[in-house]
């Protein structure tokens, strides 16, 4: 099945249903080859993990691409998935894996600034409010060495556990949080010469 076919139906997935069963259902009964599972389970992770990817490639078309790949990837793998990690964990690795090969394949020479998907139901205040900090984050953010913004983006924008960014960069949880410590310092160092205060970051 082609992922233009899976996407096309995902808003037909209730908000029930892209509840009510665990990722790790999701994944038993997609490695089944049950086309609403892989629904349920884009309609849940492709906004987040469509950010990740464009905070890595900086290009919307590219990060598009390989949205699609990925997720045909878990239709085709999910029965090696084998629970060592979270399902999130997973996808986000295999996303990483895809950016960095098509970075090593073409270069960019500069960051996209669109990088924040506004919420629909965001009143203009609000998305106003969002932008702006966004923006401010967004310039703080590509001050920081590559290693530096990869860890943050995983721990903050996705919510990964320290163990969990080890498992998807590949490297130990020391360093993660070595990583995690300097580029917090970093990015509060910059806001502060912006005359902000970076207690969300």
């Amino acid at each position: 099945m082609q992922y233009s076919q899976i996407a096309s139906r995902v808003a037909t997935v209730g908000p029930l249903s892209t509840k009510a069963v665990s990722d790790e259902s999701l994944i038993s009964q997609i490695a089944s080859g049950d086309k609403h599972a892989i629904r349920v389970l884009i309609a849940r992770h492709n906004i987040r993990v469509f950010r990740f990817l464009l905070r890595i490639v900086r290009n919307e078309a590219t990060a598009e691409d390989l949205l699609n790949e990925i997720f045909i990837d878990v239709w085709r793998h999910a029965g090696r998935f084998e629970s060592r990690c979270q399902v999130a964990t997973w996808i986000l690795a295999i996303a990483r894996n895809k950016a960095l090969s098509s970075l090593r394949q073409r270069s960019y020479d500069e960051l996209d600034d669109q990088l924040d998907i506004q919420d629909p139901s965001d009143d203009p205040e609000a998305v106003m409010q969002k932008t702006r900090r966004s923006a401010l984050l967004q310039d703080c953010l590509r001050r920081l060495s590559a290693p530096h913004r990869e860890v943050i983006d995983l721990v903050y924008y996705h919510e990964q556990s320290i163990d969990e960014v080890a498992k998807i960069v590949g490297a130990p949880s020391s360093t993660v949080k070595t990583r995690l410590f300097y580029a917090r310092k970093h990015i509060a160092e910059l806001m502060s010469k912006r005359g902000v205060e970076a207690s969300y970051v």
